[in-house]
């Protein structure tokens, strides 16, 4: 619900997570260091997403360095969308308008547009062809706005066996 987005948004501001405005956090999970952690505006963010400021490979400087822990800032841009399960790692940047697949392990710099997907990370495309094929597409549904028994009801209705739509 949208009251406990707003709660989930001030805990996380609270820890020191810069949110920009109107975006959707469904993970609480923003490192040790979570104010090394920018979100731009209208980001969306799917349960299970991981955002990791630290890099623990610096355990093996310890011999050497007893106190060395290595760290990197995560910065995602303007009207992005985090998929479940994605894994973004220090001192990474994601673009404006991209797309981050269900459990990409992301690392690095990524342009503005792009659908980033896989481990290791890498551009697999465009997001605005990918929301042009999703526009267009029999599969999407205008249902948000729909309680939970409406939806049920109208997925059970368009949607057969095999899994796939009328």
């Amino acid at each position: 619900s949208a009251r406990a987005n707003q709660r989930t948004v001030a805990r996380l501001r609270a820890r020191g997570v810069r949110i920009g405005e109107g975006c959707v956090i469904h993970t609480e999970q923003f490192s040790t260091e979570p104010y090394l952690v920018m979100l731009g505006d209208r980001v969306g963010i799917s349960g299970g997403v991981k955002f990791l400021a630290h890099d623990g490979a610096a355990w093996l400087l310890r011999q050497r360095r007893p106190s060395a822990q290595a760290f990197g800032a995560i910065a995602v841009g303007d009207d992005c969308y985090i998929g479940e399960n994605a894994l973004l790692l220090a001192g990474t940047r994601v673009g404006r308008g991209c797309i981050v697949a269900a459990g990409a392990v992301v690392r690095g710099s990524f342009p503005d547009n792009s659908v980033i997907a896989g481990n290791p990370a890498k551009v697999a495309g465009r997001a605005s062809l990918l929301v042009e094929l999703l526009d267009r597409s029999d599969t999407t549904l205008d249902t948000l706005h729909l309680d939970g028994e409406q939806r049920r009801r109208l997925l059970l209705q368009r949607v057969t066996a095999e899994g796939s739509l009328p």
